[in-house]
């Protein structure tokens, strides 16, 4: 470890995420796909009654088709006098089996329908909720954990695991709870009219049922994970190179990105393609075991019939039951391997659902209510995740309410940090920060936040109308209000002299705009907040000096009536303000004017400023 202390968390390795992944089993997974099931009680309850009406016209039909068929047996085996009592009495009954089959697949319409129409809408209000939900998450995640992500593949795991939620609805609620019901039920039935068969039927089902439960977990499942991972490396990869396009088209590097994205492609064409012929390998054996136990309970039938033991209603109704029987339990092990898959889809989904932001609000947080700024770090202690020594270590600044200052040193010196624990992007290790007598670790996030303006040295725009991007502090911002920030920030003349004016789309992160159109519409939204407290990070660092020009007037015009810290690292834009805080390996080192530390012997900020100037 270098003696020198950054002022940036070092990036993760990628055995340090991998080690960081929180592992989620199949049972996690269950339990969380039920628990959304639970928050919708009455369309649950609309969707397992569909099925459980279907269901039972599914396990009555054989009983009345073997009925049905005893009847015409004994007609054809009757006497011959036509209408006798008994005659009738079999053609009534038959015919009342007749009207019973139809009554029962009119039934079984109905329940499968009333499923259909619950499950609908149970399923997309889960998956609305689900999408909120992990949006919500992913927003309030720490720094860190966005810097270590691909936005590309977080958007994938979402996504995926959100139409996996689709999936398994319908996986588990429309065909593996009728499939466990109809196989239990005709068990059952069968059960009383032949112990033996119904206990051949009972054992058979439970081992086909854990064969194909095996072979799905410990065959398809690791692969169909693996597939996944390599889904998501496809998504970051793409996302990562069209953000980026400006520097692949800088260095002609098109071939380099399609060959890069391509080795990906078939590390994830192999994994998926193992995974497909598994899962048909696991849909075979599975098929010759339900081959297997059809034929054993068939000619257990008829090996009854043939000693006397069993008659004609018997045989047609094990016919009819195994013809039932063989679609469900084909279905079945189908059904077990598309829940895997869905499972293995959502375990990302679920993983980030299990991870607690890092940084939270107390539970007696209160509302920010900052009007002068004044701001005090009171001894504090600040090590950053993954770095072995402190940043800093009795730490303790006051910044008076509507004084510009200044923090200047040599990188990794402990500036820009020093604003980020002020945002409470990070949490101190030891002391605290207060700003206008108020803690803020007691007091919300959004409060605290919405009281800080920020212009930071890369401004961030959305791909949204110019209006759009400059209303974001304040989205109820007439248009008169927000045209009056532009001009404030010397925005005006440039946007006004687009062909849509307020309403140009900005593309994706402000690309259509130059470096210091993008920095004068974070300043427009700047002076929208109006917040106390301000914050320049660099603002100037990047700009010629036409632009440098005008960002700096318009900055000036900012700065007045607020509490303000600059950093930088071109001294020339902090020779005006009120006071400079110099930071050398995190410990304030120097503090005072530009004048009396220009003159100070051997001082640090006389140093950068005698170097800036040989090399302007």
């Amino acid at each position: 470890m270098p003696d020198t202390v950054s002022d940036t968390p070092l990036p993760m390795s990628r055995q340090q995420q991998e080690g960081r992944k929180q592992e989620v089993s199949f049972t996690d997974v269950l339990s969380f796909v039920c628990s959304r099931w639970c928050d919708h009680p009455l369309l649950l309850a609309k969707t397992l009654g569909g099925v459980a009406l279907a269901t039972l016209a599914d396990v009555c039909t054989p009983v009345l088709a073997g009925r049905l068929v005893e009847d015409i047996s004994r007609h054809a085996a009757g006497p011959a006098v036509e209408k006798t009592s008994e005659l009738l009495h079999l053609r009534d009954d038959a015919g009342l089996m007749v009207a019973g089959l139809i009554v029962l697949g009119l039934v079984g319409l109905f329940g499968r329908r009333s499923s259909f129409i619950g499950i609908s809408h149970l399923t997309l209000a889960i998956m609305h909720r689900v999408a909120n939900q992990a949006f919500d998450r992913v927003q309030r995640f720490s720094t860190d954990w966005h810097a270590n992500n691909f936005a590309g593949s977080t958007v994938r795991k979402l996504t995926r695991g959100i139409w996996a939620i689709d999936t398994l609805d319908d996986t588990l609620l429309l065909l593996i709870a009728p499939e466990v019901l109809v196989l239990g039920g005709t068990t059952a039935v069968l059960m009383v009219r032949s112990p033996l068969m119904g206990s051949v039927l009972a054992v058979s089902v439970v081992l086909f049922a854990m064969l194909s439960i095996l072979l799905t977990l410990r065959y398809v499942a690791p692969t169909a994970r693996a597939s996944n991972e390599w889904d998501t490396k496809m998504g970051a990869a793409m996302a990562d190179a069209v953000t980026c396009n400006p520097v692949v088209k800088a260095f002609g590097a098109e071939n380099r990105e399609d060959d890069r994205l391509d080795s990906i492609i078939r590390g994830w064409r192999q994994r998926t393609l193992t995974t497909w012929v598994r899962g048909t390998n696991s849909a075979n054996l599975q098929a010759l075991a339900s081959l297997a136990m059809r034929m054993l309970l068939i000619g257990l039938a008829v090996w009854l019939w043939w000693g006397g033991n069993a008659g004609p209603g018997d045989v047609a109704y094990v016919l009819t039951m195994m013809f039932l029987v063989q679609g469900y339990l084909r279905d079945l092990g189908q059904q077990v391997s598309q829940v895997q898959r869905s499972v293995n889809e959502m375990e990302e989904l679920v993983a980030i659902f299990r991870r607690d932001p890092a940084i939270q609000d107390a539970n007696d947080a209160q509302t920010a209510r900052f009007t002068t700024g004044a701001i005090h770090f009171e001894h504090v202690d600040f090590q950053y995740p993954g770095q072995a020594k402190p940043l800093y270590h009795d730490l303790s600044i006051d910044i008076a309410p509507g004084s510009r200052v200044a923090l200047v040193g040599p990188s990794g010196s402990g500036k820009t940090t020093l604003t980020k624990l002020l945002q409470r992007l990070y949490d101190v290790n030891g002391g605290r920060i207060v700003v206008d007598g108020q803690d803020i670790a007691h007091v919300t996030q959004d409060s605290l936040r919405s009281h800080i303006a920020i212009v930071p040295q890369e401004p961030v725009l959305f791909h949204r109308t110019l209006a759009e991007n400059i209303a974001y502090a304040r989205p109820d911002a007439s248009r008169a209000e927000i045209e009056d920030a532009a001009r404030l920030a010397n925005a005006a003349p440039f946007i006004e002299r687009l062909p849509e004016g307020y309403e140009t789309m900005v593309g994706e992160r402000g690309v259509k705009l130059s470096g210091g159109e993008r920095q004068r519409v974070a300043i427009a939204r700047a002076f929208l907040a109006d917040a106390p407290i301000l914050i320049f990070d660099e603002a100037t660092s990047s700009l010629d000096s036409e632009s440098e020009s005008l960002v700096q007037d318009a900055m000036r015009r900012l700065m007045q009536n607020r509490t303000v810290i600059v950093v930088a690292h071109r001294l020339s834009t902090v020779m005006e303000l009120d006071r400079i805080l110099v930071f050398s390996q995190g410990a304030l080192k120097e503090d005072g004017t530009h004048a009396e530390l220009i003159t100070r012997e051997g001082g640090i900020y006389r140093r950068l400023f005698e170097l800036q100037s040989l090399e302007g």
